[in-house]
Order: C-alpha cells, then structure tokens, then sequence
C-alpha cells in the first residue's frame, strides 16, 4: 500500500528546472515559521530541514562526480549554459553557478552557448577547456539558436558527452510516451509507473482504447462527449501554454478545434482538482481579512541515477506553474503524533485566527527576504504559501519507489526508441533527432523531473 494519492502530470527528461526553488522557499519558511508560532504556537511539529527539501545540493554533488570521474582531482570548468536573454533573471542558474565556483578547483560560471569557442581542437570558454556543462534548454532550443549563431563547439561538447542532461534523451522527452505506458505496452514497465500514468492518447482522427479498455471508435467525438473528464495538451510544452481544460473556461468545441489545428497534441484523463488541491491561508488585501482558500499544488520530483535529489512544491490555480504565475509552497515533515489532514486543520486555523496586521507584518518580511534572494522567475517576483504542504517519513519513502520506477521506465523507454519500437509516437524534426542521436542517454547521470499531481493527507477530495 502507498501513502499517498494522485498522478503525475508530465515528465521532463530533458533540462527541468525547480532544483534551488525549495532551497530558498525552505529558508525564507522556517522564519515565517517561528514567527507565525511567536504570535500562537500551532502545537505540530514539523521539520524544514530535511535533505529531499534541498535538491539542489544532491544535483551539485552528481555534477563534481562526473567532473571527478572525467578529470580526476584536476581542476575543471563547469558552465551552467542559459539562452543570453535569461542570465540576469533567472536566479537558480545564477545560484548554481556561483555554488559551483565556491567548490576548491573548480570554475564555475552560467554563459550563452554562443559563448564557446574551439582551441586546439578542446571545448573552451575564454581560452579555458570546458569539463562539463548544464544546459537550461532543450534540442528545439538548441537548433533554433544554431541557426542564429554558429553552435559548433557545443555541437563538439556533446559529441564528447560533456553535456549534462545528455540530449539523447529528446525522443522521450514527449508526453505521447505516456500512450506508451497506458497501452498495449503497459506490462514493460513497473506498475507503480502504470499506477500513477493517466490514461493518455495521441489526439487526432483514430479508433483506440478508452480508460477503461473500453472501445472507442471515434476519439475526437468522444473527446468531445467526455470533455468535463478530459485535458488537451500539447505533446512538447511547457509553463501550462496551449493545455485546454474545462475548468479553465475552455469550451469542448474551441478546444478541440485548436487542438487539431495546431497539431501535436494529446488527450489525457483529469486528474480531479480536489485531489491535488488543498485549503490554504491567504492575506485578503481588499477586504483586509484572512481567508482560506482552495488552490492546486503540484510536486515536482527531482531525480537522479540511483538517488531521488529532492522536491519542488508549487502551487496557485490551473496550471500551477511558476512560468504561468504560480507560486511555490514550503515543505515540512510532520514530526508530531497527528494525521497530515489534522496537522493541516490545526495549522490553518491558528493562521486563520491571527490578528489581520500581524499577518500582514509576517507576509512583508516573507517578501522582503525573498526580493534579499533576488527569489524571482521571468515575470517577476516568485509568490510564497504562507503555510507548508506536509509529507511524512513513510510519504517520503514511497516517493522514493516512484521516483527509481521512474527513473528505470526512462531507460526502458530510450531501448524502445533505439529499437524502433517508437517511431510513431515521435515527431521531432530530423535535425534534432540528430542531435539525440550524437548523444545517447543510456541511463547516465541526469537529472529528470516528474510533475505530481498528489494527496497526502490533506486534499479536498478523498479520491
């Protein structure tokens, strides 16, 4: 049995982001935290400082290893590599780098890839040979920026496998691939992994299977029969642009329409929003009061080979995420004897009942060590939940099942592609493939992303 609910949304297998979020969140959390309980102790115990709450220290660790495992005790470069106009605003790469830099014998530095050049047949930044670099984007991003600048000496580093994510994992980087896990091919993978994978089809003009293994003779009509249950997103994306949900306004009709237009999308079963939804105190400006209120929150796990790095918790509306003006919420290990649902309840109504100025005092120091961070994304300011979302021990080691069997189906899914087993469910251009292809993943280190739309404890909706 599992201890907690739900379904992850997507997977990124190629460049995610989110691994010094929680960092930062955790800090500024654990001052709101004593303040909140200087002004009415709560009474639940909870713990900030748990090391799945830190991903960014296990990615760090996993970078130097390969750097170590390539050059021994040799100094080295390591480059965080971002497109030019998101240097100076994207605060994680500007705190990866620098984390890197502070490591004895390495260069750590965040660059544009049109920064690079070649010298004497090495990989440099500024005359200096690359060991090892990170790159913020995917191969989309990759060609297109090669055909504005000339790209050769990254093109060389991932010939020489000195990128990290590698690009050969492109081809299953798709969210057609969940088809894969839903469909005839389930049995290949580990059940936790089929568990958790909402049913999911390739939208277009075909007869298949239905959630059930029902028949479905027409799948756009039955889209349109089922749209209430239904969520249309396109199979590469990002920030919750192009998906099409009811909930969002988005009539069965327009949204379908869109969808075959645009083309390369897909239809997935809803994940009901009270299951990934919980109540959470907010400061009501206009009204000057404290309110509960219902908002989704998602749980981006951070994995690596043979490790799970850690969380990203998120929250806000549909979509939840940062880049479609999302938040991220702290994260807390209960440590006191109550259920995560009696844990939440207490903690909510000792907010709840706070003088409406002292909060308001809390939430303005919360926002002053967050702009002290520079806590920003590219549209601004990241917003903060006032109360955590709570996990336990056994919440934790669960994750850490999902997170291996997600990690093993990975590779699983790269075999199939090399095999030829999923040509039909890749529509890449070639000159990415081709770029995959000078890299090939083969389950080396990484850093992957499941998106979770997960209860533990506190949801809305028991089911």
């Amino acid at each position: 049995m599992t201890h907690f609910l739900g379904y992850h949304s997507e997977w990124n297998l190629g460049s995610p982001g989110g691994w010094d979020y929680q960092r930062v969140t955790q800090e500024i959390a654990k001052v709101v935290w004593r303040r909140i309980n200087a002004l009415q102790p709560t009474g639940v115990d909870l713990d900030f400082n748990h090391p799945m709450f830190y991903p960014v220290v296990g990615f760090t660790e996993m970078l130097l290893a390969v750097h170590r495992q390539r050059e021994g005790n040799n100094p080295g470069l390591l480059a965080v590599v971002a497109e030019e106009e998101t240097l100076a605003d994207v605060t994680e790469n500007i705190n990866l780098a620098q984390r890197l830099d502070n490591v004895e014998g390495i260069t750590g530095i965040l660059a544009a890839p049109h920064e690079f050049e070649l010298r004497n047949g090495r990989v440099c930044h500024q005359g200096r040979p690359l060991s090892l670099m990170f790159m913020d984007f995917n191969n989309d991003v990759f060609l297109k920026l090669h055909r504005k600048h000339d790209l050769t000496p990254l093109y060389q580093a991932v010939r020489e496998n000195r990128v990290l994510n590698p690009r050969g994992t492109e081809p299953i980087n798709v969210k057609s691939m969940f088809e894969v896990i839903t469909g005839p091919d389930a049995a290949r993978f580990h059940p936790e992994t089929v568990a958790r994978t909402p049913w999911t089809r390739r939208f277009f003009d075909r007869r298949t299977t239905g959630p059930a293994g029902e028949d479905i003779a027409d799948l756009i009509d039955w889209t349109r029969q089922n749209w209430a249950d239904l969520v249309l997103k396109p199979v590469r994306g990002y920030s919750g642009i192009g998906v099409k949900i009811s909930q969002a306004g988005d009539g069965a009709d327009d949204a379908i329409e869109y969808a075959l237009t645009t083309g390369g999308y897909i239809v997935q079963k809803k994940v009901a929003l009270g299951l990934w939804g919980e109540a959470m105190p907010e400061l009501d400006l206009d009204r000057e009061q404290i309110v509960l209120g219902s908002r989704q929150t998602d749980f981006r796990c951070l994995i690596g080979p043979d490790a799970v790095f850690g969380f990203l918790c998120r929250f806000g509306d549909v979509p939840t995420n940062v880049g479609s003006g999302g938040g991220v919420q702290p994260l807390a290990l209960l440590k006191s004897p109550l259920t995560v649902k009696e844990a939440v309840a207490r903690i909510n109504d000792t907010i709840a009942q706070l003088d409406y100025a002292d909060l308001v005092s809390v939430q303005d120091e919360q926002n002053a060590l967050a702009l002290k961070e520079k806590f920003t994304y590219l549209l601004g300011p990241i917003k903060i939940a006032l109360r955590p979302r709570i996990v336990t021990d056994r919440q934790l080691t669960d994750l850490e099942t999902y997170c291996r069997a997600m990690w093993a189906d990975s590779i699983q899914l790269e075999k199939m592609w090399l095999a030829g087993d999923l040509s039909e469910y890749i529509d890449i251009e070639d000159e990415e493939l081709e770029i995959a292809r000078l890299q090939p993943w083969h389950g080396r280190p990484a850093i992957f992303a499941a998106d979770g739309l997960f209860g533990f404890g506190a949801q809305l909706e028991e089911t």
